[in-house]
């Protein structure tokens, strides 16, 4: 085996040990734990049959209020309810967005060692990480680039 080949291997092993860490301390703010325990409940399924319950107890409950004053109240409630929903899906993109980022830069990290390894010079690899903090117009430079470089 040469020594190439086992830098590689060492370097396989090195990725699977990275792997194991998990994340059992939640570093978070009291405020960022609730807004993920809320996006959790309202992603399930016991709120969507909520949400389908409480539109049937308005329509049912309708006539004997009095739609005027009963459609004023759902209205109300569901433009707050949506309101804020906004803020906590956003929340949960940005963060999922940064996790995905994150991984696919160590992915790429990981890949440029390899080569590295093997004896491939690449930085082509090495300068895109990090790059979704770039301006918009170095991005799409940079998009250009990679797609022109992959086209036969």
């Amino acid at each position: 085996m040469s020594a190439t080949s086992t830098e590689a291997i060492e370097a396989t092993r090195a990725a699977k040990a990275a792997r194991s860490t998990t994340y059992t301390t939640d570093n978070s703010t009291p405020l960022t734990r609730a807004i993920g325990k809320v996006t959790g409940w309202l992603g399930s399924f016991p709120a969507i049959i909520g949400s389908v319950l409480v539109i049937v107890i308005w329509a049912v409950t309708g006539p004997v209020f009095g739609f005027s004053a009963w459609q004023l109240i759902i209205n109300t409630g569901t433009t707050i309810i949506t309101f804020n929903m906004v803020f906590v899906i956003q929340n949960t993109q940005n963060r999922d967005g940064r996790a995905i980022q994150a991984k696919l830069d160590a992915q790429t990290g990981a890949l440029v060692k390899v080569l590295e390894a093997l004896g491939i010079e690449d930085g082509e690899l090495a300068r895109l990480v990090g790059v979704e903090d770039a301006p918009e117009a170095v991005i799409k430079d940079e998009q250009d680039r990679v797609r022109n470089h992959a086209s036969p």
